[in-house]
């Protein structure tokens, strides 16, 4: 037993649920996620922080009623992004004032109020182009307050008296009054690297090189447990080989069950980690409207892909994973500022993209997906919409095709389609829902 080995098999439950606590929550302090979250990490601390770094290269600290799990990336997803309290993803503004309040509070005492906070931001803020923050503007202190409450909801700013919603709607008469966690505010900004000096977002995936084999199995290994409980699903064809050999292999499914207590679901293509404990903080299938669509939409892609009686899909070759994520480093440096860099001879060189992870262009080449057109999927949701009217509320009938996107979307998050122009490739784990028979919950249309 190479994790959990100090671990009693009658705490060894216990220590799961802690496993998966920090996994799912990174942040964590002495009423976030709740009350008891804490407690449970500080009962398994020490095996805790050895069977992270060892299983997956993270760093649990603990500093005073805070624990933070230090993640190592190995690559950028874009589909994880901060939302607002009602779920709406953060956009380039939201994030930017978010940045400022954590390089403001860092600078402040053991209080403050949102106005005085959002004074201290907007001078920040005025002085970069195209940014800006006018508390007279109910759309930047609306912004503003999506920052604010992400960091109330984490518990590093808590509330003692008044409401930022009232600041929102009056912000000469509202106001809302803070007690800075200290502990959780320094657990939650912490760059590993100098942000001035760093060139490219790439710079921060760097690693260490490695100089035995030993070391790079270990490596490879702790790329693939990572990919597994980071990722919906795994394909095989979107890691480099050596840590596909690694998710093939029989030690990562026993490793992983005997981490999270979550099976290891194996294919052809791929693997996944079978959430049957509520470990992810999305699911598929799930609940709402979307939801809903996106698994009636799962179905009939994988009517019209493998349906061998229907008409002839057309197979096109999988993007190739470098280029994709060569094309995300791009675009987030575009958005670097230039004029905040600090040059230094001996930095690091940014590693070649070329070795960021993916398959030779052999197996690229011959890798090819089902390809369903955009016309598709809007008969497809218009179908949907058709034959399950009552269970969708009128805004999606009056909308179908916001309702086809955000349902792609999730598809998309899940690894079960890949968006190409004119339409999407279909990918294996929509095989699962072939022949699959829903039952949608009914509501009232009108």
């Amino acid at each position: 037993m190479r994790f959990a080995a100090n671990v009693s098999e009658l705490d060894l439950a216990d220590y799961q649920r802690a496993v998966r606590l920090v996994l799912r929550h990174p942040l964590i302090t002495a009423t976030y996620p709740d009350e008891r979250a804490l407690v449970r990490v500080r009962r398994f601390a020490a095996e805790l922080r050895r069977d992270l770094t060892e299983a997956f290269g993270y760093r649990l600290e603990l500093h005073g009623s805070t624990a933070r799990l230090v993640r190592t990336a190995d690559q950028l997803t874009p589909d994880r992004p901060a939302t607002t309290r009602n779920g709406r993803p953060f956009d380039r503004q939201r994030y930017a004032y978010l940045a400022l309040c954590l390089a403001t509070l860092g600078r402040a005492g053991v209080q403050t109020t949102v106005s005085e906070l959002a004074d201290a931001v907007s001078a920040d803020a005025n002085r970069i182009g195209g940014l800006g923050l006018d508390p007279d503007s109910g759309a930047d202190r609306r912004a503003f307050v999506d920052a604010v409450t992400w960091l109330e909801d984490r518990r590093v700013l808590q509330l003692a008296d008044g409401s930022s919603a009232s600041w929102v709607s009056d912000p000469t008469a509202g106001e809302a009054l803070y007690d800075i966690a200290r502990d959780a505010l320094v657990a939650l900004f912490h760059p590993p690297r100098v942000l001035q000096h760093v060139d490219t977002v790439h710079a921060l995936l760097e690693r260490s090189a490695t100089t035995s084999g030993n070391a790079e199995r270990r490596a490879a290994a702790q790329v693939a447990r990572r990919a597994v409980v980071e990722l919906p699903i795994v394909y095989f064809g979107d890691v480099d080989a050596a840590v596909a050999n690694h998710l093939r292999g029989t030690a990562l499914p026993v490793d992983l069950q005997r981490l999270t207590g979550l099976r290891v679901e194996r294919r052809a293509e791929g693997v996944l980690l079978v959430d049957t404990l509520g470990f992810s903080v999305e699911r598929f299938p799930g609940t709402g409207s979307v939801a809903q669509a996106a698994v009636l939409l799962a179905v009939a892609l994988a009517e019209r892909a493998m349906d061998p009686d229907g008409r002839r899909v057309r197979r096109l070759p999988a993007p190739d994973p470098r280029e994709r994520q060569a094309a995300l480093v791009a675009a987030a440096d575009a958005g670097l500022p230039a004029t905040a860099r600090i040059s230094i001879d001996d930095l690091d060189q940014v590693a070649d993209t070329d070795d960021a992870g993916g398959t030779d262009d052999t197996e690229t080449e011959s890798a090819r997906l089902p390809f369903v057109t955009e016309s598709f999927l809007r008969e497809a949701v218009a179908a949907i919409l058709q034959q399950y009217g009552s269970a969708f509320g009128a805004p999606w009938h009056a909308d179908p095709d916001r309702l086809r996107v955000e349902a792609v979307e999730l598809l998309t998050r899940f690894g079960a389609v890949t968006p190409v122009p004119g339409g999407v490739l279909v990918r294996p784990l929509i095989g699962r829902y072939r022949g699959t028979v829903a039952q949608v919950r009914q509501r009232t249309l009108f």
